[in-house]
C-alpha cells in the first residue's frame, strides 16, 4: 500500500489553510435556486445580455426613463437624430429678452412712380429708400442762419435811409431759401432702390441720374456709422464689384443701415427665402381681409 501523495499533514504548516482554499471545488449553482448572472451561462435564470441591449426600445438606463429622450440605433436606417418638439424650437427663435427677432423696415409691396419706370417686367420690386433726414442739415442750417442774419439786418436798417440795401438782404435771403427748397426737393426725389437684381439710385431733378449694381456683381459690401450715425440711425453704405471703380460705390446717409444691410445680403444670398416669407405676409393679409 503507497503513501499519500504531497507533503505529510502537519498542522503548525502556515500556508495549510491557504492551500485547502485553492484547491477547494467550485460548487455549480442549480438554475433553480435562483437569480443568476444570466440564462445559459450555468449561474442561473435571467436574461442573457445582447450587443444591442443598450439601444433598444425601452430606456437602457435609469435616468432615460424620467427624460423622455433616448437614443435609437435602428440597423436598416443607421443612425437618426432625436427629434425636437415645436416648443423646444420657440425658445431658439427668441433673444435674451424674450422678444422674438422681427424686422425694422415693412416690405413694401409696390414701387413708387418714381422707382416703377426703370424696373423691367420680370424684376421682382424689394423696396426703396429715401436718403436720412441728416442728408438735408446743411441747408436747413443754411436757411435758419439766413432767415436770423436778414432779421438782425431789418432791424440795425430800419432807423436809417438806406433802403436799398435792405431790398438786397431780402432778395438775397429768397436766393438763400430758394436753394434750400431745391435741396429740400432734390432729397425728396433722390432714392435708393433694391430689386431681386440689382441696387440702385436714381437722383435728380432737372438732370435725372440712374447708377445701378447687378447684385451678381457685388463681390464686398460694408457699412460705416459714426458715433452721430450710431445715436441718429444712419450710415454710409460701400459696394464693391471685382475690384473695378462704378458709378454705384458709397451712398451716404441711408437710414436703418443694419436692416438695409441684412435685406441686401439676405437677397443675395436667401432669394428663396424671401420670396417664401413674402408669399407668407401676402397670404396673411389676404386672410385678415376676408375675416
Amino acid at each position: 500500500m503507497g503513501s499519500p501523495s504531497g507533503p505529510p499533514f502537519d498542522p503548525d504548516d502556515p500556508d495549510r489553510e491557504r492551500r485547502e482554499r485553492d484547491t477547494e471545488p467550485i460548487p455549480r449553482i442549480d438554475p433553480d435556486d435562483g437569480p443568476g448572472f444570466g440564462a445559459g451561462t450555468g449561474y442561473g435564470p435571467g436574461p442573457s445580455l445582447s450587443d444591442d441591449a443598450a439601444f433598444g426600445d425601452g430606456p437602457a438606463y435609469a435616468g432615460e426613463g424620467r427624460s423622455g429622450r433616448g437614443w435609437i440605433r435602428d440597423p436598416e436606417a443607421g443612425y437618426q437624430s432625436p427629434q425636437i418638439s415645436e416648443e423646444e424650437l420657440a425658445g431658439l427663435r427668441a433673444d435674451a429678452s424674450g422678444m422674438a427677432p422681427r424686422r425694422v423696415l415693412p416690405m413694401e409691396d409696390e414701387p413708387s412712380a418714381l422707382a416703377a419706370r426703370y424696373l423691367f417686367p420680370t424684376e421682382r420690386f424689394r423696396g426703396e429708400w429715401k436718403r436720412h433726414w441728416v442728408h438735408l442739415s446743411t441747408p436747413i442750417i443754411v436757411g435758419i442762419a439766413a432767415t436770423f442774419v436778414l432779421g438782425y439786418l431789418s432791424g440795425f436798417l430800419a432807423g436809417r435811409d438806406v433802403g436799398a440795401l435792405t431790398t438786397v438782404a431780402v432778395l438775397l435771403w429768397f436766393a438763400v431759401m430758394g436753394w434750400v427748397a431745391w435741396r429740400v426737393a432734390d432729397w425728396w426725389y433722390d432714392r435708393f432702390i433694391l430689386t431681386n437684381k440689382r441696387v440702385m439710385v436714381v437722383n435728380g431733378i432737372i438732370t435725372r441720374r440712374v447708377a445701378m449694381m447687378p447684385l451678381v456683381r457685388v463681390t464686398d459690401m460694408k457699412y460705416e456709422q459714426t458715433p452721430t450715425g450710431r445715436a441718429l440711425n444712419y450710415g454710409t453704405f460701400v459696394l464693391e464689384s471685382a475690384g473695378q471703380e462704378q458709378a454705384l460705390r458709397e451712398i451716404k446717409n441711408l437710414p436703418n443701415p443694419n436692416e438695409l444691410y441684412l435685406r441686401v445680403v439676405e437677397e443675395m444670398y436667401e432669394p428663396q427665402a424671401v420670396e417664401a416669407r413674402i408669399g407668407k405676409e401676402q397670404d396673411e393679409a389676404k386672410a385678415d381681409d376676408g375675416a
